[in-house]
């Protein structure tokens, strides 16, 4: 049965938030939803299995070698956070599960510095527990194997690098380990990382990552949509100094977010991530954003991460070349390429309640409508409030 062997078996992100979060925010309290995009039907007994394998995670806890690997690997987070985290254990009463003829309801809410850690683990738990239950035949560990190399091949006559962005979405367990080992036993130097925090320790890789959506929603509940992109990203670089350096564009959509970034921001972050949207057309709009600025945008460097695969990436590159660092941290299509139709879920913060503040509405204005979330009647205020026609 599906469950989790390691507290640092989820995205590098969620640590480097959750640090933040206790830092500055450590009254913040935040609720989370499971969205079922794809509209899967899961099997009668499915939120029996998924309680079990939830509350299996309260046994988690931070090992002195994991310990030790964060502190050499992460510089920048201080010792009393990882102190915070060996003691920290997932509470699971502050997750609800039920399922009403074959759709599921998950929920989380608790204070924040807590509850960042649960959405990536419960939705990769999700995914294995599906795929196990409804009992459908993937390719052999030794095919798993092949389609990476494969895929690698070509990937290095792009000359580029490319990071494992695969966890929340993956197969299995079983399944993201025979990526990673063979990502990293590649002979080329295209892989460069993982944002797993669990398999970059097991392969002496890099754990990447650095903000999720989920940082400026909280602080648009906190301080308003207009300076939530720039707060956000001051109060990033007021913890981290400059390291962990790539800024999320999407959250209310590129076209404000550029506006909000301004130069000092431009200057010292070292680039951008594109999660949503024409990713040729998000190149262009980077470049000519750092051009206005006066800053070289081959200085910079865009991680594109939008459910990618060969082709999308042969044309980026193409595109960039020569223009504007590009980098590119690739998912499912490492992860659950296994012969079988891919899971399309999300698990989305919806609600924040700032410090003793009120609880507020967060929502996501994508680049692809397709992505939002929040309800029609927050997403309208949103918009009107940032000028957005579309």
């Amino acid at each position: 049965m599906a469950q989790l062997n390691s507290i640092l078996d989820n995205d590098f992100y969620k640590f480097t938030m959750q640090f933040a979060v206790s830092r500055l925010f450590p009254k913040a309290q935040a609720k989370y939803r499971f969205i079922n995009r794809g509209n899967h039907v899961f099997p009668t007994d499915f939120q029996q299995k998924l309680k079990e394998a939830i509350h299996k995670m309260a046994e988690l806890k931070l090992t002195k070698a994991e310990k030790e690997f964060l502190r050499k690997k992460c510089p920048y987070i201080d010792p009393t956070y990882l102190d915070f985290l060996e003691g920290y254990r997932y509470d699971p009463d502050e997750v609800h599960i039920t399922q009403d003829n074959g759709m599921l309801s998950v929920t989380i809410d608790g204070y924040w510095y807590r509850t960042i850690l649960w959405e990536v683990p419960i939705m990769a738990l999700i995914c294995e527990l599906y795929y196990e239950e409804v009992q459908l035949e993937r390719v052999d560990d030794p095919e798993v194997c092949v389609i990476v190399q494969d895929k690698m091949s070509k990937y290095d006559k792009l000359n580029i690098t490319i990071a494992d962005f695969g966890t929340r979405r993956r197969h299995s367990y079983k399944v993201h380990d025979l990526v990673v080992r063979t990502l990293k036993e590649h002979p080329s130097k295209t892989f460069i990382g993982t944002s797993n925090v669990h398999f970059a320790m097991k392969y002496d890789s890099t754990p990447i990552g650095t903000h999720a959506h989920e940082w400026f929603m909280f602080h648009a509940a906190k301080y308003g949509y207009k300076m939530a992109n720039l707060l956000g990203l001051e109060h990033w670089a007021e913890v981290y100094r400059g390291d962990l350096g790539i800024a999320l564009s999407d959250t209310y959509t590129t076209e404000v977010f550029f506006k909000q970034f301004d130069k000092m921001m431009t200057k010292l972050f070292d680039g951008v991530r594109h999660d949503s949207g024409d990713p040729i057309t998000f190149a262009q709009m980077t470049i000519d954003h750092y051009k206005q600025k006066g800053i070289d945008p081959k200085s910079k460097t865009i991680i594109f991460s939008d459910g990618l695969d060969y082709d999308k990436v042969e044309n980026i590159v193409e595109f960039c070349e020569g223009k504007i660092g590009h980098s590119f941290g690739i998912g499912t299509d490492f992860t659950n390429d296994v012969g079988l139709p891919r899971m399309n879920i999300v698990l989305k913060m919806t609600e924040a309640k700032p410090d003793d503040g009120e609880w507020t509405e967060v929502i996501k204005l994508s680049d692809e409508p397709n992505k939002n979330t929040g309800s029609l009647e927050e997403i309208t205020i949103a918009k009107t409030i940032l000028k957005i026609k579309n």
